[in-house]
């Protein structure tokens, strides 16, 4: 069966400040070892940038012919179908773990090369119980055989449990921190529910920042060693 296809569009103006911390990143992402292939995205709170870090991650590995999927598990608020103009009708991971369609169901190709993805699909009322099913560690592990990276997407570190239930069963996790909106304390607290979940913090990407006129950034320890401005 062939896999479906998708159309994505990113509106983003150019950054080269943000193209060249994006390489940065998948640079020190092939460092990490080869068995690190299933990896969390997240925040300490909503709109810090994780969805573009995310993207941009995919799309970068995808330009070394590397195979990456994106997997959306952040059921309760997904921006994806919005922020990247998708206007077809696509199913996604809330009804895959519900039963409602099979797997072949809600995997897309895109107009990026070799990067696919796993909506979120809609809304459900219990987004933590779906994650912590069998089913969903199935899907990660079945994936893992199948690309050469597997980017999650996960709500919130600080907002929501669903994140440390996704990190328990990745490789390793990166932490996405908006400039100027995070304290210390709060990125520390998430690194804390990070390590507590036995998932391994591979980095942390500070977002947002004008490097124009900030030429070096220290606030939150030298393991937050990434700059960009969204």
């Amino acid at each position: 069966m062939a896999i479906q296809r998708v159309l994505m569009t990113d509106s983003r103006k150019e950054d080269v400040f943000y193209e060249e911390a994006i390489k940065t990143l998948r640079t020190n992402m092939q460092f990490s070892g080869v068995e690190t292939k299933s990896i969390v995205i997240t925040s300490c709170y909503p709109n810090e940038g994780k969805s573009d870090v995310t993207f941009q991650l995919a799309v970068e590995i995808g330009k070394m012919g590397k195979k990456v999927l994106i997997i959306d598990a952040d059921i309760r608020k997904s921006n994806y179908v919005k922020r990247f103009q998708v206007e077809q009708k696509v199913d996604g991971l809330s009804q895959y773990l519900s039963g409602q369609v099979n797997k072949e169901k809600i995997l897309y190709s895109t107009n990026y090369s070799n990067v696919d993805f796993i909506f979120a699909g809609p809304y459900a009322p219990n987004p933590s119980e779906l994650l912590e099913q069998e089913l969903f560690s199935k899907l990660i592990e079945e994936t893992r055989k199948g690309y050469d990276y597997v980017l999650i997407d996960t709500p919130p570190m600080l907002s929501m449990s669903d994140a440390s239930i996704v990190a328990k069963q990745c490789d390793g996790a990166i932490l996405v921190i908006q400039n100027e909106a995070v304290s210390r304390k709060d990125a520390l607290r998430a690194k804390d529910q990070l390590k507590k979940s036995g998932c391994k913090l591979l980095g942390a990407v500070l977002n947002k920042v004008d490097m124009k006129k900030e030429k070096y950034y220290n606030k939150y320890n030298s393991y937050y060693y990434y700059g960009s401005k969204e």
